[in-house]
């Protein structure tokens, strides 16, 4: 056989050749060599890298150069070609000198494995892991479990390779189960996977839980029931049941349709009742009835149907039977036909649809029950799902005695969730209302026995067992069991229950306040005026009384007309409490007193009065004042009642004391006159403790008030003081009532002043500076907003025309600037206040001089000057304390009339006038 000319060195590759000859033993010189035929075809390539082989046969940077192109040659080659052939000998001829390198191995399995060589690729990985140590054995794993999960290999061949593999790394027991499963080799992934829940040390590569792995199991044991043996399935899922507690509902649903799966659907009922009856959440026990329900309903579909086929075949034999009348007597010794007839029969399985039906309704209608026994089961001392299990057994007295007796022995008083006197009674009150009260008193009296948590609970007891007696009539039998119910443990009794440590709540029953009210009532009701203030008077001894207490007893005395004795319980009221629970006590004591003895006892209603003040706080003082201030007026003194409420007024808190001043100010004002009110304003408006805001609004009033008097300028002198109060962003209606207050009452100067102090208290309450512009701060004069008002066509004010016409000519001065009557604000009048101008010289023209006497208003009248018309002053000036000399002077009139004189009428100020000289 001839070699091709072209795999003969050439001229260049004489070089490498020469050197090749004096040492072919180099592994660098052959490197050079195949370096420098890169681009050669890969037939001269092979014949070097031969050569080089056969001089260094263990060169490992050789054989690896070598198969890797050997591998990229075939790499698009299909697998039947010779190529693969010649490529798995070359793997063979390296692995002589190479089978210690796993990187070879490696190649030549993944190349195998690629050909779909299944025994020849196992061999070698059988002969890979023989030829590399123990070590390295996890490179050679990894692939080999890849290969044996293919298509196409044997499944007893995988699965003595994951077998194998086990010995190797037993951790990796995940994958054998995950591949049995996948396999459906449903019995070894079962003992498999039990072994794995068995063993404590297990612990899972993939991140699974013991939980999920039971699970897991459960779900292989039920879906596959049939085709597992050999393991105790109810042990099994019994034990995760008990172990884990999460999915317990899951579990038993699981347990009874394996035994669905296997045909033993009783046994699955007994499953499901156990299940319903154990778990503890309502989940689970969601999870188990609806299972169940599920089943009963496919079962009785089922047996439907099958009832409807075995009509029909009854229908076919029945034809048939006519037929073979003939032969009956011979089919009677036919042990087949007897079973068919005997499967036909009534009793049989397939004709129990109505019993199917009514255990499904029954199963139904027990849902509430079931699901109240859950919740029981999680708190057996939940006195409120006792209570609505009762209610479920409506309408069944028998069933719901049961509960009743169920829950009062189950139930710990002590620990109970609720009040556990609630169940005794409604267990009395059902055989009351079946009509049994010797049942109802037994329960009573049992239930009195019972050591509760508190007290209230055991009085709730006898007051209930009172009251059925009352229902029945029985008055002398509800008052005996109270005062039973209250009479204190002996001594004797006490000291036993010291010794033992363990007080139980009958001990303080006798101190509870529920039962004494209940029995003060019946006593009231049904008893004595004696016999129910000695309840009263033991109450009080006891140290349970209540305001409330305090004020029946008293109203009890009161109608039976002991009055001093109605007193002095109140009088133990208000030592016994303190604010704020003796407020009521308080109140009604000093109404009832006043109302008692009115002006005759007025000293002691003072001296009640001072005290209830004294002890009472700022918060509640205020109604006491009231009624002390109203004793005054009406049984003793005014200036005593203004005292009381000028002491008021210093005792209300802040919030208060507005509210107290205005009474002050409207009593004040009803009898001592409108004039007497000055000072109280005054005393308010400088009053330390009254608000600033309150403070304004009682300026406000003041100043009202002086300008419903005509004194203008004291009220514009209030204004001015209150002015500092109001903050002009907040307070607009201050302003705006002054504002029309110099409206109708001032000039321009006051409207000036009030702009003026306007201006100063922004400045004073602003806290932020804006500067504005020039143009913005300039203002327009007078004549300028005249001459706008005239352009505007608005009229001119028919009174500021007539004082520009009667106003003289001022002279204009270059030095200072006047204010003359062109310059005066539209609608002003004057109000006496001049201007450093007019304090200079200039008169005011408007002013208005008054006579000193008679004579000299009858000397101006004959110069010709305006006479003033004099007005009458209002009766609110003078108050209730003259009402009398104004009915005497109406008298003096009508005398007058009489005696011809009522042509000369005199004014209220003159009548005074005359009536001061005539004294």
């Amino acid at each position: 056989m001839s070699i091709p000319s072209e795999l003969y060195p050439s001229q260049d590759d004489l070089l490498y050749e020469e050197e090749l000859l004096r040492n072919p033993f180099s592994l660098k010189l052959w490197w050079r060599y195949l370096i420098a035929r890169t681009e050669s075809p890969f037939k001269k390539r092979a014949v070097i890298y031969e050569r080089a082989l056969k001089a260094l046969p263990g060169s490992y940077k050789l054989w690896h150069a070598y198969l890797r192109e050997r591998l990229e040659l075939v790499r698009n080659l299909p697998i039947s070609h010779a190529q693969y052939q010649t490529l798995n000998n070359t793997f063979e001829r390296a692995l002589v000198t190479m089978h210690k390198m796993p990187r070879i191995w490696i190649m030549y399995l993944t190349s195998l494995t690629e050909q779909k060589l299944v025994t020849r690729t196992r061999r070698t990985f059988d002969r890979a892991l023989c030829a590399l140590p123990v070590t390295q054995h996890e490179r050679i794993w990894e692939p080999y479990l890849v290969f044996v999960s293919q298509r196409g290999v044997p499944i007893e061949t995988s699965l003595r390779v994951y077998r194998r593999y086990l010995k190797y790394d037993p951790g990796h027991i995940e994958n054998l189960i995950e591949f049995l499963l996948n396999s459906k080799l449903w019995q070894e992934a079962a003992e498999r996977l039990a072994g794995v829940l068995n063993d404590d040390r297990f612990y899972s590569i993939k991140g699974k839980t013991k939980h999920r792995l039971w699970l897991e199991l459960c779900d292989l044991l039920t879906q596959h029931a049939t085709e597992i043996s050999g393991l105790n399935v109810d042990a099994i899922i019994r034990g995760g049941i008990r172990k884990f507690t999460d999915e317990v509902g899951r579990l038993w649903t699981s347990l009874a349709d394996y035994y669905i799966r296997r045909q033993l659907l009783e046994k699955a009922r007994d499953i499901f009742e156990e299940g319903m009856t154990t778990v503890v959440t309502v989940r689970d026990f969601s999870v188990i009835f609806d299972a169940y329900s599920q089943f009963e309903e496919s079962v009785l579909a089922l047996r439907m149907e099958t009832m409807t086929e075995s009509e029909d075949e009854e229908e076919d034999g029945e034809t048939e039977n006519s037929i073979e009348d003939e032969d009956e007597e011979d089919d009677r010794l036919d042990v087949g036909k007897l079973e068919e007839k005997l499967k036909k029969f009534w009793v049989s399985d397939y004709k129990d649809v109505n019993l199917r039906i009514a255990r499904f309704e029954h199963l139904m209608d027990r849902r509430p029950e079931l699901a109240n026994s859950v919740l029981l089961r999680q708190n057996p001392h939940n006195v409120e799902q006792w209570h609505r299990r009762v209610k479920i057994f409506e309408g069944n007295p028998t069933k719901q005695i049961l509960t009743y007796t169920e829950a009062v022995r189950t139930i710990d008083p002590m620990k109970a969730v609720g009040k556990p006197h609630t169940l005794w009674v409604a267990f009395a009150k059902l055989y009351e209302s079946h009509k049994d009260i010797g049942n109802a008193r037994v329960i009573f009296d049992k239930a009195v026995q019972v050591n509760y948590k508190a007290v209230d609970n055991l009085a709730s007891v006898w007051c209930e067992w009172a009251e059925m007696e009352l229902r029945h009539k029985n008055f002398k039998g509800a008052l005996e069991l109270m005062r039973r119910a209250t009479a204190e443990p002996s001594v004797e009794v006490k000291r036993r229950v010291a010794a033992d440590g363990n007080e139980p709540v009958q001990i303080k029953l006798h101190k509870s306040l529920r039962l004494w009210t209940f029995y003060v009532d019946l006593e009231e009701s049904l008893g004595t005026l004696e016999s129910t203030r000695a309840v009263y008077e033991r109450i009080l001894d006891l140290r349970i009384a209540t305001p409330q207490i305090i004020i029946n007893y008293a109203m009890l005395l009161e109608d039976n007309k002991y009055f001093e004795d109605a007193f002095k319980v109140y009088e133990r009221g208000v030592k016994i409490f303190k604010y704020p629970h003796v407020k009521d006590i308080w109140v009604t004591y000093l109404s009832k007193f006043v109302k008692r003895y009115g002006k005759s006892k007025l000293e002691r209603a003072r001296e009640l009065f001072e005290h209830a003040v004294e002890m009472a706080p700022a918060e509640v003082v205020k109604p006491l004042y009231i009624q002390y201030a109203k004793l005054e007026e009406d049984y003793g003194l005014a200036k005593r009642a203004m005292r009381v409420y000028d002491q008021g007024t210093k005792a209300v808190p802040s919030n208060e004391k507005l509210s107290m001043y205005e009474i002050y100010i409207a009593r004040a004002a009803e009898i001592f006159g409108v004039p007497k009110t000055r000072e109280i304003y005054e005393q308010a408006i400088v009053s330390d403790g009254l608000p600033e805001k309150d403070a304004m609004k009682m300026c406000i009033k003041y100043a009202e008030l002086e300008k419903s008097l005509g004194e203008i300028d004291r009220a514009r002198k209030i204004y001015v003081y209150a002015s500092w109060l109001a903050d002009p962003r907040s307070d607009g209606d201050f302003w705006n009532k002054w504002h029309e207050f110099e409206v109708q009452h001032g000039n321009e100067d006051t409207f000036r002043d009030m702009l003026r102090i306007k201006r100063s208290v922004s400045a004073r309450h602003s806290q932020t500076h804006v500067m504005l512009p020039e143009y913005l701060m300039q203002k327009p004069t007078v004549d300028e907003a005249m001459d706008a008002l005239k352009k505007a066509g608005v009229p001119e004010d028919e009174m500021a025309a007539l004082e520009r016409q009667l106003a003289p000519a001022v002279p204009k001065t270059t030095t200072t600037t006047t204010m003359d009557s062109g310059n005066r604000k539209l609608g002003f009048v004057s109000g006496g206040v001049q201007s450093s101008e007019t304090a200079s010289g200039i008169q005011n023209q408007e002013e208005i001089e008054l006579p000193e006497s008679d004579d000299e208003e009858d000397d101006d009248d004959d110069d010709g000057k305006v006479e003033i018309s004099q007005k009458d002053v209002p009766e609110a000036v003078f108050g209730g304390l003259v009402r009398k000399r104004d009915e005497e002077e109406e008298e003096q009139v009508k005398k007058d009339n009489e005696n011809g004189d009522a042509g000369s009428r005199l004014g209220a100020l003159e009548r005074i006038k005359r009536m001061r000289q005539g004294n």
